[in-house]
């Protein structure tokens, strides 16, 4: 287990945790370790070997894609296939019954490593276009001398792009991971209102960037395209994350008489 993971650890760490993408990484990998240690004795006490003909029928494909994007370079697959191999060795070593046990950090720890770069540019595009259209329309409709295309935004004399970053998709990565963490400690007992609260996510995150991409345009207008790069721009990203964040904490504060009747519904089912 030792020479599959190590060596793709610190690819990833060297590749994914130093950009923005992938920055949550090394809180994942520490909280979710955290979280498997919470049930490690109540784990050892029901491990039993799992099926070796299923354990090896899952190993070895795994396996082999884990050597082929460790020989070709691609870290995105080369994460998931070591995972997946790790997977297979613990259910091998401990059985089903522990990994239903472990099955909320087992699932938290893929957001360690990073996806791949297709996913991101098929699922960031058409955020990009949705919210630049969106702070073009608001803005438009207050009287600012606005227009785009695509992506493109130009305002006055000034001529943005909305990024991947602004669009939300690696800070909504980061944000599902928290979300998912703080679901979990708080609400661990009540799936149906944990769903609820992961579906709240992606509006949230969505409007944190729209907000984030109408304080860089404003900005840009108003102070000149210096003033909204570096540290305005790093603090936009900031601000937009906290926003974030307390917006799923606000949604679970509104939605906590749904909270009890699901509680009492799941009472009157047992």
């Amino acid at each position: 287990m030792a020479a599959i993971a190590l060596p793709t650890m610190a690819s990833v760490a060297r590749d994914s945790w130093s950009t923005e993408q992938g920055a949550h990484g090394p809180i994942v990998l520490a909280t979710g370790l955290w979280l498997i240690l919470r049930q490690w004795r109540a784990a050892c006490a029901i491990a039993r070997p799992g099926s070796p003909w299923l354990g090896v029928a899952m190993l070895l494909p795994t396996l082999l894609l884990y050597i082929f994007a460790r020989i070709t370079n691609i870290v995105e697959i080369e994460g998931f296939a070591m995972y997946g191999a790790l997977l297979s060795i613990l259910y091998m070593s401990a059985g089903g019954a522990v990994m239903r046990l472990l099955w909320f950090p087992l699932l938290y720890m893929l957001f360690v490593f990073p996806p791949p770069d297709t996913v991101v540019a098929m699922v960031t595009q058409p955020l990009k276009i949705w919210i630049s259209r969106a702070a073009i329309e608001l803005l438009y409709f207050l009287g600012y001398p606005i227009a785009g295309s695509g992506v493109t935004i130009q305002i006055g004399q000034y001529q943005l792009l909305v990024a991947a970053a602004c669009a939300g998709l690696n800070s909504l990565i980061s944000l599902s991971a928290i979300g998912l963490f703080y679901i979990y400690i708080r609400h661990n007992a009540n799936w149906r209102y944990a769903a609820l609260l992961m579906l709240a996510i992606v509006p949230v995150k969505l409007f944190a960037n729209f907000v984030r991409v109408l304080i860089l345009v404003l900005i840009t207008y108003h102070f000149g395209e210096a003033m909204a790069q570096g540290f305005v721009h790093n603090f936009a990203g900031v601000t937009m994350f906290a926003i974030s964040v307390l917006g799923i904490f606000a949604v679970d504060a509104l939605a906590s008489p749904l909270r009890r009747r699901l509680a009492i519904a799941g009472s009157n089912e047992q």
